[in-house]
């Protein structure tokens, strides 16, 4: 199956990208909330690191992916006079989210990329965002820094880089919009690659940090977690089939947060 048929089935690009086939068969005992999933981390951590390898020439050749929307990029032209352009920033959920579905009319630019960290992001931020002239950007990112998609880091090391693009943003007079990073949950044989690699606890922790800093920096807080975590403290089940990328009803309940967010940032002064 093709990438467009995994999202519609609302599997994610790391999942299609390994070629998994870890739907339970029909009439299949579900794991119990909060149950380990299947394979357990060394399954995760396998996936992960054959996931990296296939990656090797991108990280050598252009580690920020600078390239993936350098042709787009010089396309777009400058915001028009009054135009409140908005461009979202982060890894895969952002790149398949189909902004123009969800936003109709709007001026929001897509600029995700699938297994993006933030060193990555910071170092694609003067040319996907600056450089268009966006008065509004929504950062969502941090997920991939914790699995360790480019190597360990530590939640410093994110923060850092969070750090970084907010004081970009403030020096050329965008706002920013910071996103918590989404929660993830263990019930379904797809999640068996993402969960035990992204630690419920190390989510908490950064976006505890992250709010506390939009505070301090005049940043708006973006609070999906909030809205898509149930009573285990996990991603509501019906949100997303692999534990970690919204379906269709994840981004309808992230939408309109993301709408009143932009919404603040645009009337700040």
């Amino acid at each position: 199956m093709g990438p467009a048929g995994w999202r519609r089935l609302g599997v994610g690009p790391l999942v299609a990208a390994l070629g998994l086939t870890l739907a339970a068969p029909a009439g299949a005992q579900q794991p119990d909330a909060g149950a380990p999933p299947p394979g357990g981390p060394a399954l995760a951590i396998q996936h992960r690191d054959e996931w990296r390898r296939g990656r090797a020439h991108i990280y050598m050749d252009d580690f920020g992916e600078l390239g993936r929307y350098r042709a787009a990029n010089a396309r777009l032209k400058a915001p028009a006079a009054g135009e409140n352009r908005v461009v979202f920033l982060g890894d895969s959920i952002t790149d398949v989210w189909a902004l123009p579905t969800y936003f109709p009319g709007k001026p929001y630019v897509n600029r995700g990329i699938s297994g993006q960290t933030t060193p990555q992001l910071l170092l694609r931020f003067r040319p996907d965002v600056i450089a268009l002239g966006p008065k509004v950007v929504v950062i969502l990112a941090g997920t991939n820094d914790i699995a360790g998609n480019t190597g360990p880091m530590s939640l410093e090391e994110t923060e850092g880089n969070f750090a970084s693009m907010i004081e970009l943003a403030h020096a050329h007079g965008i706002r920013v919009v910071i996103a918590s990073v989404l929660p993830v949950h263990n019930y379904t044989p797809q999640s068996a690659i993402s969960f035990p690699i992204r630690p419920p606890e190390k989510i908490a922790a950064l976006n505890r940090w992250l709010k506390s800093t939009c505070a301090a920096s005049g940043c708006v807080y973006l609070d999906y977690a909030a809205a898509m975590t149930d009573a285990q403290g996990f991603l509501k089940r019906e949100l997303a089939f692999d534990g970690l990328h919204p379906n269709r009803a994840g981004y309808l309940i992230m939408a309109p947060l993301a709408e009143a967010a932009i919404a603040t940032a645009l009337a700040q002064r």
